[in-house]
């Protein structure tokens, strides 16, 4: 496969040809969040064929690459410059691609603090229901103000369209990274998380297993260096990090089902059948349990949050409010007419 290679023309054609023929196309890049959302009946739409960074300025933190871009390829180039995607996107497989990245809108440990991939997304190209390659947003942030298109896209899981190209802002890499160690219960981790947020420290990551917390300290050496001193506990390793983005530490390797809960900030701890791992100073948890879809989601609903479960399910996406499923509807009739971009995959009925 070409290393730089623009396709937009063949991905096109094919677009144009099942809207002729009527049938659905089941996009993917590396198909490494097919776990998420409902199965897709459809052919099959490869992006990975259109790769290749277009252009990336790291002076005005702007980067531009195609689709099909192994996320592997855009980070090395990042590193080189000293900078960084700064939500931390999970790969969860070795050939992740960017529009995947974007199409599924999952952020790593660093989200609270740096934000979603939406709020980095600064503008696409796309190719609509109507058979059109359009382009959406900018390359600068003076661009994005208002109403964009481009950023609904993020964790739309291909529902809308087929993203040929995104333009990203990127940031520099910190200078220094230090992780530790703390021994308290969670109710305590909390109260502290809470406190902490109050206050100016180089926090970047907060993770608490069910022993102990585990945070992530990143800046400039003498803020991390002051903030490690008042903090205390024991060093952690920094792959430690990586290891939670990507889902391999022991807790996600048992056989339960795994279920992402995301809920407001300062959320009380759940009571729950199973294990939990708590991501983004607790407003993401990871829980492992064979309670019942109804059970999980009602307990995370009463706190104002949703559960998905990561598996390829009719259950998948916590079901929406009718006012919200209705502009879902409305919204993918505007862009995918006759519904041919990855019917059902977030619900049965778009």
């Amino acid at each position: 496969m070409d290393q730089d290679h623009d396709a937009s023309a063949d991905l096109l054609e094919q677009v144009r040809q099942a809207l002729e023929q009527r049938t659905s196309l089941r996009i993917q890049g590396s198909d490494s969040k097919a776990m998420l959302g409902r199965p897709v009946d459809g052919q099959t739409l490869d992006t990975r064929s259109h790769r290749g960074i277009v252009s990336y300025d790291p002076t005005e933190l702007v980067l531009t690459a195609r689709a099909g871009t192994p996320l592997r390829e855009i980070e090395a180039v990042l590193y080189e410059a000293g900078q960084m995607l700064p939500f931390e996107p999970p790969h969860l497989g070795d050939g992740a691609t960017l529009g995947g990245m974007v199409a599924a809108g999952l952020a790593g440990p660093r989200r609270p603090w740096a934000g979603s991939v939406r709020d980095h997304v600064l503008g696409t190209r796309v190719i609509t229901g109507h058979g059109k390659l359009l382009r959406f947003g900018g390359e600068v942030m003076k661009n994005v103000a208002g109403y964009d298109l481009s950023r609904l896209l993020a964790g739309s899981f291909g529902c809308l369209g087929v993203l040929t190209e995104v333009s990203l802002k990127v940031l520099p890499r910190p200078r220094i990274c230090q992780s530790l160690r703390l021994s308290m219960d969670l109710r305590q981790a909390l109260g502290e998380l809470a406190a902490w947020g109050q206050q100016a420290l180089p926090i970047t990551a907060a993770c608490h297993d069910g022993d102990a917390l585990h945070l992530r300290l990143e800046g400039g050496e003498g803020s991390v260096t002051s903030a490690a001193e008042r903090l205390g506990g024991a060093p952690l390793d920094n792959r430690y990090w990586h290891d939670l983005r990507e889902q391999r530490l022991a807790f996600f390797a048992a056989d339960e089902p795994l279920w992402r809960l995301s809920l407001p900030h300062n959320s009380p701890p759940l009571s729950l059948p199973g294990r939990q791992l708590l991501d983004w100073g607790g407003a993401q948890r990871w829980l492992k349990s064979t309670a019942s879809p109804s059970v999980i989601r009602e307990a995370v609903a009463g706190l104002g949050g949703h559960a998905t479960l990561h598996a390829c399910h009719s259950a998948g996406f916590h079901p929406l409010p009718e006012p919200l499923l209705r502009y879902q509807r409305n919204l993918k009739r505007q862009l995918d007419p006759r519904g041919i971009f990855n019917p059902g995959r977030l619900y049965a009925d778009i």
